[in-house]
């Protein structure tokens, strides 16, 4: 498999996390209003920021695994059944580490 074209996919989305990451550390570390009122709405904000940053964070350590998996030639390959993962799975999901039946099953057991 060639796998240039999800490096490259994966790569430019950890540039963009990583770039997101960043304006998200800066306007959590901005001051806060004296009026009461608008310190709540910030906290507020900064809850989803907060949120948005660790959603950032687990879509990054996916990206560095899959990017490993590029590095040691296991990428494509179903992590829990090996079995090979599909083209269209892996243009949508280029992080994925499972094949769409172990990603449902995976799903299944944490619900």
């Amino acid at each position: 498999m060639d796998t240039a074209i999800y490096e490259k996919t994966l790569k430019a989305r950890k540039a963009e996390l990583l770039a997101r990451q960043t304006k998200i550390n800066a306007d959590l570390g901005q001051l806060k209003d004296a009026d009461l009122e608008e310190q709540a709405t910030e906290n507020e904000n900064d809850e989803v920021l907060e949120e948005l940053g660790e959603v950032a964070e687990n879509e990054l350590i996916a990206i560095d695994a899959a990017l490993e998996r590029i590095a040691n030639g296991t990428y494509g390959i179903c992590t829990r059944n090996g079995v090979k993962i599909s083209p269209e799975r892996l243009a949508a999901l280029p992080a994925t580490p499972f094949c769409a039946e172990c990603a449902a099953e995976v799903a299944e057991e944490n619900a």
